[in-house]
């Protein structure tokens, strides 16, 4: 039975928290099930833009160091934008694999990277538009966020505290304490003895009182 690593890559956290992770895995598994491959190690590069160098990739990065220690010369992914979404990127990382002797496979579009001028031609269309697919993301998500900046003042992005349920009181309790005139500092220190919860279960500092309450947090 032939030894593969599986690499999985999603670029933003709604994707790592969504089934982004657990689809590709899913493919590459019934591919190495119906080719009698078996999965010796999974490498997932979480939140990491297919546009990004190999050098801002620490998952790719630690199975390329694997690759050359252990014996294992082959890797799986689910689709060729999942190993990158610029075409420069995407055959620099063929290339590299092909010249140390790994082999690559695209378990939803293995015929791509068979190294024939028609299939090299085609993945590297796919390659393209997959590139221009990603910058259009970019320009609609920036100009949404332009849109939300425009007429709200702020944007979507990390929650003004107050926001999540259990926090409500909490953002109630900081406003009193204000109203007392206590100072950022003294408004963290009570919160604390009185074991109020951040939101990322640290403690209390002015610094993010004063955030909340002046709305930059």
């Amino acid at each position: 039975m032939v030894k593969a690593f599986a690499y999985l890559r999603v670029s933003g956290k709604a994707q790592v928290e969504g089934d982004g992770f657990t689809r590709q895995l899913e493919a590459i598994r019934r591919y190495a099930a119906a080719h009698d491959i078996k999965i010796a190690r999974v490498y997932r590069d979480e939140g990491v833009s297919g546009t990004k160098d190999l050098e801002n990739r620490p998952a790719f990065v630690e199975m390329m160091t694997a690759l050359h220690s252990n014996g294992t010369k082959l890797v799986l992914v689910e689709k060729l934008d999942r190993l990158a979404r610029d075409l420069m990127i995407q055959e620099t990382i063929i290339g590299d694999l092909r010249k140390n002797g790994f082999e690559l496979v695209s378990v939803m579009e293995p015929d791509l990277l068979q190294d024939d001028p028609s299939r090299k031609l085609m993945r590297q269309i796919f390659g393209a538009i997959s590139e221009y697919e990603k910058t259009m993301i970019v320009v609609k998500l920036r100009g949404a966020r332009a849109r939300a900046r425009a007429k709200t003042g702020r944007c979507e992005g990390r929650k003004p505290f107050g926001y999540f349920e259990g926090e409500t009181d909490a953002l109630a309790r900081i406003k009193a304490l204000r109203g007392e005139g206590l100072g950022f500092d003294r408004i963290a220190a009570r919160l604390n003895e009185e074991k109020i919860s951040t939101r990322t279960g640290k403690p209390w500092h002015g610094v993010v009182v004063n955030r909340i309450l002046t709305g930059k947090r």
